[in-house]
């Protein structure tokens, strides 16, 4: 029988990263911390020359900042004909749009909703409620994105 104490009884910084990853998976990379991650996760955001290998492009960071920005004065909007046996499952039908919605979820059901399907918009016929044509001239492209000034 083996009767030795483990050289590590405690791992606090490991047992740390691992919450930080629970409340922040973004930061947490490779079982390492990214400080620059998490502070975008708790909304510091700065301009940076390059990024790291990642999917990116020209607006990104202000996207991400516009995610954490508070939703003020709007409440949720159930539809009651559309949602099926609220009764007995739970199941709410909320139609919205799809950022402002996941914010509102998150601020008052968070830890409570087991599961969110999203159905994108479509732009049909002459009903072009959501811009989806987003071409700009190649010097415009390198202007946003800092290749010429």
């Amino acid at each position: 029988m083996d009767n030795k104490v483990p050289q590590q009884i405690n791992d606090i910084v490991g047992d740390n990263i691992k919450k930080l990853a629970q409340l922040f998976p973004s930061a947490v990379k490779d079982g390492e911390v990214d400080f620059e991650a998490l502070k975008e996760e708790l909304g510091q955001f700065k301009e940076v020359g390059s990024e790291k290998y990642e999917l990116t492009w020209a607006g990104k960071k202000n996207a991400k900042k516009i995610a954490l920005e508070d939703v003020i004065g709007r409440t949720l909007k159930f539809i009651p004909e559309d949602s099926k046996e609220v009764d007995t499952t739970g199941n709410l039908y909320i139609e919205g749009d799809n950022l402002e919605v996941l914010k509102l979820l998150r601020q008052n059901y968070y830890g409570a909703i087991k599961m969110i399907y999203i159905d994108p918009p479509y732009n049909t016929g002459d009903d072009y409620v959501y811009k989806d044509s987003f071409s700009i001239s190649q010097k415009q492209s390198d202007l946003e994105e800092g290749l010429i000034d």
